[in-house]
């Protein structure tokens, strides 16, 4: 899993009807300090997170191995809208704090 931070969000009016209803995300990757990396990926929401908010997202074959998730061509699911972040007793991020 990697962590990232949702930069917005993509829409497609054709696409393979398995892909019916599925909300998609631009993410952007965060290194273990909490700095924005140069690389995003568009990946499927399926815990409901908003713009701003930071998630992990699975990629390759266990975005796959989500139910109902089996016969969709995807690469990268957002499994978990994070709250907290410590790295060796330090927060890197506090979903709380970033809405003051």
């Amino acid at each position: 899993m990697q962590i990232a931070k949702v930069r917005g969000t993509v829409v497609g009016t054709q696409k393979d009807p398995s892909m019916r209803g599925v909300k998609l995300l631009l993410v952007q990757l965060v290194d273990e300090e909490g700095n924005s990396l140069p690389k995003y990926e568009v990946a499927a929401d399926s815990v409901g997170a908003g713009v701003d908010e930071w998630v992990l997202v699975t990629c390759g074959s266990a975005a796959r191995q989500i139910p109902g998730n089996e016969q969709r061509p995807l690469d990268a699911v957002i499994v978990a809208i994070i709250d907290t972040i410590h790295v060796e007793d330090r927060l890197i991020y506090g979903k709380k704090d970033q809405y003051r």
